[in-house]
């Protein structure tokens, strides 16, 4: 059967659905789900709110009931076929008698991957895929990187004068943007898995790297890149019980583990990078192994730029104000001096939006050019 525009707006609205999930369904995937049946009209609906909870399709035939029978499903990603903490979604749909399943996009979990599809049509349900796929695959970027690559999704955010400096020469950059696009930084800050910073950021400007928004969420993961365990024991980002911090660490020299745990810290050592910091490819592997699925990256240019060399940056936000800054004030990416312009990374713009005087920026990172 062919895909029709019908079949396009109401997968539309299920990836809108799944859109209300993004701050409170880690590690698992936004998913929404919409139940029609033959007249066109909408029975059910659904989304993915939280881990352990039920999934989108359930929560669509719940709210469909015996109304389910006939329907066409449209599910943001490829229904499950196994019992997790939740039983399977290609289960659930087969017993409501759905008869027509759209998907937009297949699990790139190992586990699922082609297999829910398979058991849907074992049942005698047509299946159709990639309806709007490139919209579902953006929506959860990072938990496809993770099922595929073992890492998370890593963006960089950045707030700059138009001459590309994000602090004056003494450290000071608060603030070089306006309230409206601090504000937007809390939204990516909601959806992330975990904030990343190093520790010249915590010892200079003693953040909170939590998420505030008006709306559910489950704050992520704060990460230090803290080589030798500096944090202050009174930082402001353990001053919150309830919002877990790991330290990223290669030696304690100073013995302050002990003084760190008690003021609430969680640790993890890694392996030095040749440089003596902590191995930034080995912290985004474990980071991986733990469910995290996004990282924002809320660094100064030392960070940014071992994890620009490292090829370890896949998106970069900036935020650009009407100003400028002067030559001796600090960079973005304090990166390996290039030879060539080859070696340059080229960036894709995604996106351009004003935020009151600023202009937001979102560019995909582009891996080193060829020679010619």
């Amino acid at each position: 059967m062919a895909i029709t525009a019908d079949d396009q707006r109401h997968m539309a609205r299920a990836l809108r659905l799944a859109r209300r999930g993004m701050y409170t369904t880690d590690p698992n995937p936004n998913v929404g789900c919409v139940l029609v049946n033959a007249a066109g009209e909408v029975v059910g609906e659904g989304f993915h709110q939280q881990a352990g909870q039920p999934h989108a399709e359930p929560l669509a035939i719940r709210a469909a009931g015996d109304r389910a029978r006939g329907t066409t499903a449209y599910v943001t990603l490829e229904p499950c076929n196994h019992h997790g903490r939740t039983p399977p979604c290609a289960d659930a749909l087969i017993t409501a008698g759905v008869t027509r399943v759209v998907a937009a996009t297949e699990d790139p979990n190992p586990t699922v991957s082609g297999r829910g599809y398979a058991k849907l049509r074992a049942a005698g349900i047509e299946v159709e895929a990639g309806v709007l796929e490139a919209e579902a695959i953006d929506l959860n970027r990072g938990y496809t990187q993770r099922m595929q690559h073992g890492r998370p999704w890593v963006r960089a955010k950045l707030a700059v004068s138009v001459d590309g400096r994000t602090a004056l020469a003494n450290g000071q950059s608060h603030w070089i943007t306006g309230d409206a696009a601090r504000a937007d930084v809390h939204h990516w800050r909601a959806r992330s898995s975990a904030i990343l910073s190093g520790i010249g950021t915590v010892l200079a400007d003693n953040p909170r790297l939590n998420a505030r928004v008006d709306t559910p969420v489950v704050q992520p993961l704060r990460v230090i890149a803290d080589s030798h365990l500096r944090t202050p024991a009174d930082a402001r980002l353990l001053s919150e019980p309830a919002d877990a911090v790991l330290l990223a660490f290669v030696d304690d020299r100073d013995s302050r583990r002990a003084e760190l745990e008690r003021a609430g810290a969680g640790f993890l050592q890694l392996h030095a990078d040749a440089a003596g910091g902590v191995a930034l490819g080995e912290l985004l592997s474990r980071l991986g192994e733990q469910g995290i699925n996004e990282v924002l990256v809320e660094a100064g240019p030392r960070l940014n730029g071992a994890l620009l060399d490292a090829g370890l940056i896949d998106e970069i936000i900036v935020y650009q104000a009407p100003c400028l800054m002067g030559a001796t004030a600090q960079g973005m990416f304090a990166a390996a001096p290039l030879s060539d312009l080859s070696q340059r990374y080229n960036l894709r713009l995604q996106d351009m939006r004003r935020f009151g005087d600023d202009v937001r920026m979102i560019y995909e990172v582009v891996r080193p050019c060829s020679p010619a």
